[in-house]
C-alpha cells in the first residue's frame, strides 16, 4: 500500500492544475484535496476572464472547469479555447440541462463529474483524463507514424500514379473521411483532362473517375466538359467549401460544382502542393456529409506534405495517354467481391456513405481499449458492429459477452453483471460469476444501456473508474480487465436532462460514439440486403432463389422501414416461406399491408439516382476494356486479366449490368 501511495504521488507530482470554480467553498475544497494528492495548483478562477489571465501566465496540464461561472462567459466558452490549445479539462457541474449538455459535449471534454462528488472519484477522473489526453496524443502520433511508413512504401513501389493515388485513398480514409478523392495539376489543362479521381463505392472499393466517366455521369458533351474546365477557378490556398457556398465567381459552371452536383456531394477540402515552374498539384477530398471537414484536417495534410510533394512530382509527369484498360479500380491481384460484405465486418452488408463512415470509426477505435457507445434505432445492426469491434481488436482471443440490459429483471441486474456470493440472497445456493468476470480479458457488450436502473448506473461508473467489481454479498473487490462497448436506441442526453441517466456515466461511456444510420437513410443498400436475406432463407428452407420481383423491389424502396434491417429480414423471410420455389419473391398484402400500400415514390429518395450513377460508371469502364479485347473475356490479355478479376466475376458483373459479349466481337 505504501509503495502504491508513493507511486501515485510520483504520477501526480509536478502536474499543474487550474481550478475554474465560482463557489468559494467548493474551490477551496478542491485545492485542499488536489494539493494533498500531489498536484501543483496554478490558480483558482471564478470566471472565464480570470482563468484566461492564469492561462497567459502559465499553461496547466489539466483544468477542472465548472459550467456556470461568474461573468458574461460560461465554462463551455472557456472549454472551446482549452480544446483549441490542446489542454486537457474535465467538467465539474450540477447542471444537466439537455441544451447545456449538448454544448458541453461538443467541446470534447476528458471527463465529467457531478456535484456532489467523492474525493476518490475526483482523483480517478483526473487520472483517467490525463491518461486519455496523453494516450490520444501518443496514439495519434503512432497512427501517423504508421501512415508515413505506408506512404513511403507506396512511393517506392512500382506502378503508375493512378495506382499510387488508389492506394493513397485506402490508407488515408481513416484520417480524412471522403466519398470522392482526386488529384490533378493546376492550372488545369484545357485541352486534356488529366485529374485522377476515385469514388468510394464500398468499404475498400474505389471506382476510377476520369474524363469518360465524368461525361457519362454529367451527361455533358466533351466540348461542354472542357468549357466547364476552362471556367474553373484555381483554389490557390487550402480551404473548405460546401455545396451552398459559391466556389467561384463563375456561378455553377466550375469543375468543383459539377462534381458536387454530379456525384451528390455536399462539401470538399482542397490542399494545394507547389511543384515548381508555376505549377501545383491540388488534392481534393469530397464528402456527402455536411460540415465534416475542419482545420485539423488541413493541419494533418500539412504534416504529410513532404510525402504529398513526392507524389506530386509523379503526377506532373503522369502520361495522360495511359490506355483506358490500365486504369484499374482495384489493386492488382485483388477483385471486387460479388457480395456486398464489408471486409472485417461479419454479416454487415452495404456501401452507403453513412454506413461506411460508421465502419471507418469502428476500424479506428477497434485496436484500443477505449469505451465505445453505439447509437442507433432498433434493428440497425448495433450488436454486429460491437462483435466486429471485438473481432478487430487485440482482445479477439478473449470472450465476447453480450448482455441485454432491458431483458434482465431489475432485482437481478446487479447479480447478473457483477456476480454473487453463496447465500447473498434467497435462492443464491452457490457462488456465481457475473458477466463482467466472464468477460475478463475480452469485451462486454451492454445493449440497451439506457434501461439500467440509477442504482446500477452508480456501480457501473465505479467499474469504469476503478476497473474492479464487487460480488453481491461480497466484501473483497475483484479486478477485471474488460473493454466495455455499449449501445442504446434511447436519446441519452434527454434521459440525462430528465434525471433518468447519470451525467458522469454518460460521459464515461460516450468516449467514442458511433452512430448507425436507419435503413430509410441508406436505401441504396436495400437491394443488397434483400438479396442476402433471400439467399439465406431459401437455403434454410431448401428452396431455389430466383431473385426479387421488380414490383417488390419498388415497394420496399418506397417504404420507410421503422423496424430497420430487422423488419426487412422478417419481410424477406415471409416472402420466402410463401414462395413456390419457381418464381421471384413477391410481397403479400396479408403479411405486409403497410409496405404494399405505401404511397411514397422512390424518386423522392436518391437510391435510383445514386445506383444509376454507380452502375453506369462501372458499365462504361467494363465496356471500354471489352472494346479493347474485342469481347474476349478469358486468357492472356483478356478482359478479366486486364481488370484483375476472375472471369466468372466479370461474367457475373456483365449479366448484372446487361453487357453482352457479342456486342464487342
Amino acid at each position: 500500500m505504501l509503495h502504491s501511495f508513493i507511486l501515485k504521488q510520483q504520477i501526480t507530482m509536478n502536474k499543474k492544475l487550474l481550478i475554474v470554480e465560482d463557489e468559494f467553498v467548493v474551490a477551496n475544497d478542491l485545492q485542499l484535496i488536489l494539493t494533498q494528492a500531489g498536484y501543483a495548483i496554478t490558480g483558482i478562477a471564478a470566471s472565464a476572464e480570470e482563468a484566461e489571465e492564469y492561462l497567459q501566465k502559465q499553461t496547466p496540464d489539466l483544468v477542472i472547469l465548472d459550467i456556470r461561472l461568474n461573468g458574461k462567459r460560461s465554462g463551455i466558452a472557456l472549454a472551446r479555447k482549452l480544446k483549441h490549445e490542446n489542454i486537457a479539462f474535465i467538467y465539474l457541474s450540477a447542471n444537466s440541462n439537455q441544451k447545456v449538455l449538448e454544448e458541453a459535449k461538443a467541446t470534447e471534454p476528458y471527463g465529467f463529474l457531478v456535484k456532489p462528488f467523492r474525493e476518490k472519484d475526483l482523483l480517478i477522473a483526473l487520472d483517467i483524463a490525463w491518461y486519455r489526453h496523453t494516450h490520444s496524443l501518443e496514439s495519434k502520433l503512432r497512427n501517423e507514424e504508421r501512415l508515413q511508413i505506408k506512404l513511403t512504401e507506396i512511393n517506392k513501389e512500382e506502378g503508375d500514379v493512378q495506382q499510387k493515388i488508389r492506394k493513397l485513398a485506402g490508407v488515408i480514409q481513416s484520417f480524412i473521411p471522403f466519398d470522392f478523392i482526386a488529384a490533378g495539376v493546376r492550372p488545369l489543362n484545357t485541352e486534356k483532362f488529366s485529374d485522377i479521381g476515385y469514388l468510394r463505392v464500398g468499404f475498400d472499393e474505389y471506382q476510377l473517375i476520369g474524363e469518360k466517366e465524368l461525361i457519362t455521369i454529367t451527361g455533358l458533351h466533351k466540348d461542354a466538359l472542357y468549357s466547364v474546365i476552362e471556367n474553373s477557378h484555381a483554389d490557390r490556398d487550402a480551404g473548405i467549401y460546401n455545396s451552398e457556398k459559391s466556389v467561384d465567381n463563375s456561378g455553377n459552371h466550375s469543375l468543383q460544382r459539377m462534381l458536387l452536383d454530379g456525384l451528390r456531394l455536399d462539401t470538399y477540402l482542397v490542399f494545394p502542393v507547389a511543384a515548381g515552374y508555376g505549377l501545383s498539384i491540388h488534392y481534393f477530398f469530397y464528402s456527402r456529409q455536411p460540415g465534416i471537414y475542419n482545420q485539423s484536417h488541413i493541419a494533418f495534410l500539412n504534416r504529410i506534405k513532404t510525402w504529398l510533394a513526392n507524389l506530386s512530382e509523379k503526377i506532373i509527369y503522369y502520361e495522360t495517354s495511359v490506355p483506358e484498360y490500365n486504369k484499374l479500380s482495384v489493386p492488382p491481384g485483388e477483385e471486387q467481391a460479388d457480395a456486398a460484405f464489408c471486409p472485417g465486418f461479419k454479416s454487415i452488408i452495404g456501401n452507403h456513405h453513412l454506413l461506411l463512415a460508421a465502419l471507418d470509426l469502428a476500424t479506428q477505435v477497434a485496436p484500443y481499449s477505449t469505451s465505445v457507445l453505439i447509437l442507433g434505432e432498433s434493428g440497425t445492426g448495433k450488436e454486429k458492429v460491437a462483435e466486429s469491434i471485438h473481432a478487430l481488436s487485440n482482445r479477439n482471443k478473449g470472450p465476447f459477452i453480450k448482455v441485454n440490459c432491458a431483458a434482465i429483471p431489475v432485482t437481478l441486474v446487479e447479480s447478473e453483471l457483477f456476480g454473487h456470493e453463496k447465500g447473498a440472497f434467497t435462492g443464491a445456493i452457490e457462488k456465481r460469476k457475473g458477466k463482467f468476470e466472464l468477460a475478463d480479458n475480452g469485451t462486454i457488450f451492454l445493449d440497451e444501456i439506457g434501461e439500467l436502473p440509477l442504482a446500477i448506473q452508480v456501480k457501473l461508473l465505479r467499474v469504469l473508474q476503478e476497473r474492479e467489481i464487487e460480488h453481491v454479498g461480497g466484501s473483497v473487490p475483484v479486478k477485471v480487465n474488460v473493454r466495455i462497448v455499449t449501445a442504446t436506441n434511447r436519446d441519452l442526453e434527454k434521459e440525462v436532462a430528465e434525471g433518468r441517466f447519470r451525467l458522469d456515466l454518460y460521459y464515461r461511456l460516450n468516449v467514442f460514439p458511433i452512430t448507425l444510420p436507419p435503413l430509410r437513410e441508406r436505401k441504396t443498400d436495400i437491394e443488397a440486403l434483400s438479396v442476402f436475406f433471400g439467399n439465406k432463407f431459401c437455403k434454410a428452407f431448401n428452396k431455389p432463389f430466383h431473385g426479387i420481383a421488380d414490383a417488390m423491389l419498388q415497394k420496399i424502396h418506397a417504404y420507410s422501414w421503422p423496424g430497420n434491417i430487422r423488419e426487412l429480414e422478417n419481410v424477406i423471410e415471409q416472402s420466402v416461406v410463401l414462395n413456390d420455389g419457381r418464381t421471384k419473391l413477391q410481397l403479400m398484402r396479408e403479411f405486409s399491408p403497410a409496405i404494399v400500400d405505401s404511397n411514397e415514390k422512390p424518386g423522392i429518395h436518391t437510391f435510383d439516382e445514386v445506383r444509376h450513377v454507380q452502375q453506369e460508371t462501372e458499365r462504361a469502364y467494363i465496356a471500354s476494356v471489352l472494346q479493347k479485347t474485342k469481347g474476349r473475356i478469358r486468357g492472356v490479355n483478356g478482359a478479366a486479366e486486364l481488370l484483375n478479376i476472375k472471369p466468372t466475376t466479370l461474367e457475373s458483373k456483365m449479366a448484372k449490368l446487361n453487357i453482352k459479349k457479342q456486342d464487342f466481337n
